[in-house]
């Protein structure tokens, strides 16, 4: 299964967030891709305010993972698209992060999609113009999330 939203607006765009955050727990992973550009370290740093985070949520492009406190527990913002191999996620200790029962957000997921842990929930982010977005969501924690995204759209 799968639901679409289309947000025509930033503002859209951070209440979806916001509603996503509300309702995510430790132990919670938030797959994300879409294009370069498409706002997913804009979606990522609305969801970390939400739940509480109070540093600058920066992409961890470079690092590859930044960890934060939040409300809810750790928040582990991963960012894997200058990763090539899997081992490039074993050797930052990647299977472990997921054991922490913090919250992950994971860009450029699909890369390694058979590696992530589960359940998860999958977002791809189109970019339909400057504005505008469109959110494909699916994956086994979809249930979790379905009223929060079907009460905005």
């Amino acid at each position: 299964m799968e639901i679409r939203y289309r947000a025509s607006n930033l503002e859209e765009t951070h209440k979806l967030a916001e509603a996503i955050g509300s309702k995510v727990s430790a132990g919670d992973v938030i797959l994300l891709d879409g294009d370069l550009g498409a706002g997913k370290t804009t979606w990522t740093q609305v969801l970390a305010k939400t739940i509480g985070v109070t540093d600058v949520v920066n992409s961890p492009t470079f690092s590859l993972v930044n960890e934060y406190q939040s409300d809810k527990g750790i928040f582990y913002h991963f960012d894997l698209y200058r990763i090539d191999f899997p081992q490039e996620l074993f050797d930052i200790g990647f299977e472990e992060y997921g054991m922490q029962n913090g919250i992950m957000v994971i860009e450029w997921a699909h890369k390694f999609i058979e590696l992530m842990p589960e359940p998860y929930l999958a977002i791809y982010i189109k970019r339909l113009s400057d504005t505008e977005r469109e959110f494909v969501f699916s994956g086994d924690s979809l249930d979790k999330f379905e009223a929060v995204i079907k009460e905005l759209g």
